[in-house]
């Protein structure tokens, strides 16, 4: 479904990410995993046409998306749950949900309120407030579900329970448990990484902008070294 395939971006005239390739087949959780400030967020940032990509090759459904724009990228079916949730903090919950909702791949059931609801149900109790009315937590759920209205093919979350409450990070955790069975692929970046194991198939290790590990949940499990050196666990 997504493959990023040697890619190299800069900021300036410092290089960030070093050929970076990864992977995300269809209705597969995967994770990107790292110390802050290894290249993670600025992968996502090249893969939504953010952050441009001086060489190297993103495709997403058999189309390049190299050098596209970022809302033609989300319309071709990405979704993003970025990093610090950006939601709008003068609309109400209900308002920040509906204001993305779209349909440009003509889903023959496309994600309603209803559906949000079901998946986190604390926002049916909130959708009154702004958006500046509600927990941390709470609005990491509302910036899922606002991505979820886009009805994407792939659901990428940067940090996706950075700085939350234990039962906050849990109802996420369940929350992403439901779309993974209804098929969604999911790319996530996180730093609890037994959650992300009960729910991801594979992972990738990034260190000063490039991948130094991949393998599965089960390879991750048994290498304590691994573990040691590039997430300090």
């Amino acid at each position: 479904m997504l493959e990023v395939k040697g890619v190299n971006t800069f900021y300036g005239s410092s290089q960030a990410l070093f050929e970076v390739s990864l992977q995300v087949r269809e209705g597969e959780v995967v994770t990107m995993l790292g110390r802050n400030g290894m290249g993670k967020s600025t992968t996502v940032k090249s893969i939504m046409g953010i952050t441009p990509v001086k060489s190297g090759k993103i495709t997403f459904m058999n189309q390049e998306i190299t050098k596209r724009s970022s809302h033609e990228i989300a319309r071709l079916g990405i979704g993003l749950v970025p990093e610090g949730r950006q939601i709008f903090p003068n609309l109400t919950v209900y308002e920040n949900i509906i204001a993305t909702a779209s349909n440009y791949r003509s889903v023959r059931e496309p994600y309603r309120l209803d559906d949000i609801l079901v998946i986190f149900p604390r926002l049916g109790e909130r959708l009154k407030h702004f958006g500046n009315q509600i927990s941390g937590g709470e609005q990491q759920m509302l910036a899922v579900g606002r991505a979820l209205m886009t009805n994407p093919k792939l659901l990428i979350l940067d940090e996706a329970t950075e700085g939350l409450a234990p039962i906050l990070r849990h109802e996420i955790w369940k929350g992403l448990q439901i779309l993974k069975g209804k098929g969604l692929a999911i790319l996530v970046i996180d730093k609890n990484l037994e959650p992300l194991m009960k729910i991801a198939k594979h992972h990738y290790i990034m260190e000063r902008g490039k991948v130094v590990w991949t393998g599965t949940t089960e390879d991750l499990r048994e290498n304590l070294k691994v573990k040691t050196r590039y997430l300090g666990v």
